[in-house]
């Protein structure tokens, strides 16, 4: 095991310096309490970051979409990420990363964490940041505007991955978990950030791709934030095929009464897959949702078992 920590005592006081020390497979490394204002980048799988503790032990760093490169372009939604997980079987243990960047309106897009691989576990993690906190890579197949993907992957096979995150608090407003991975999401808090807009937050904008069987489950999560009553959606669909099932949430009076927003595009409501399950709270009104938004039965909702979407043999 390779140590961190800030006051010296550990192999290295710097996140990135550790990794990049890293010869043999699996892995792992421990950091200690601390404020790491550092980005981060693994590329390597079998690697395993533990925090000594998510409320004392942060990642964090400013990038933003509008920021302005060296060379006079603005820095783009993939380029702000705090950290990038590019590999397979990687697990992320009670840390808390954030993108310090601030509001979407002022700064635009700025992900604190970028996640593409198969098996990429989080576990008692704080994820922190405004507009696309989280992207659960691959990209969708193609972007809407010439250089839209500009990143760490935008030349890199899409391939879809299986991501695991539990017992994680994710906060932000606009979008800000979205991407095509196949994402499951246990006991987690989605905490939405008010806008002072009459549509505050969008808790998720998923782009699964046509024909990918399941996109983000979320299980037993709660939806919370500090928005005004109806005025934020559970979702919207980045690209058409969007697939996101609710399974068991706690869904707060922030959310509006339809839940969901067709971004637009109402062509989706015949190829996205929304679906909620067996919820509660005053933001679960199923009688009020639009006519394309699914409530599943009993035998349904066995088909989104964590074990069943991630295939994973128990």
């Amino acid at each position: 095991m390779i140590t961190v920590a800030k006051d010296n005592s550990g192999d290295f006081s710097s996140i990135q310096k550790a990794i990049d020390s890293i010869t043999t497979l699996p892995e792992t490394i421990y950091i200690s309490e601390g404020i790491y204002e550092e980005r981060i980048e693994i590329t390597k799988p079998f690697i395993t970051l533990v925090g000594e503790d998510p409320d004392t032990t942060k990642i964090t760093y400013g990038y933003y979409a509008l920021m302005k490169m060296e060379d006079g372009i603005n820095r783009g939604t993939f380029r702000t990420y705090t950290a990038l997980f590019n590999a397979d079987n990687l697990t992320i243990k009670n840390l808390t990363i954030e993108n310090s960047s601030g509001f979407g309106t002022q700064v635009g897009q700025a992900i604190a964490v970028y996640a593409e691989g198969d098996m990429i576990e989080f576990s008692n993690c704080r994820l922190l940041g405004h507009q696309d906190t989280l992207f659960t890579g691959p990209l969708p197949l193609k972007e809407k505007q010439p250089g839209g993907f500009v990143g760490p992957t935008e030349f890199a096979p899409r391939k879809n991955g299986r991501q695991l995150y539990e017992n994680c608090y994710i906060c932000g407003e606009v979008d800000f978990i979205f991407g095509s991975a196949t994402a499951y999401f246990v006991d987690c808090e989605l905490f939405a950030i008010n806008r002072n807009q009459e549509i505050n937050s969008y808790y998720t904008a998923p782009s699964t791709y046509e024909g990918q069987k399941y996109g983000y489950v979320f299980e037993g999560c709660k939806f919370t934030g500090n928005c005004a009553p109806r005025t934020v959606m559970l979702s919207r669909p980045w690209r058409n095929d969007a697939k996101a099932v609710f399974l068991h949430c706690e869904m707060s009076e922030q959310i509006t009464e339809i839940g969901y927003h067709d971004w637009n595009k109402p062509e989706s409501h015949e190829t996205s897959f929304y679906a909620e399950y067996d919820c509660i709270g005053n933001g679960y009104v199923p009688q009020k949702r639009a006519s394309y938004i699914h409530q599943l039965t009993d035998e349904e909702a066995l088909e989104y078992t964590k074990e069943k979407v991630l295939n994973i043999l128990i």
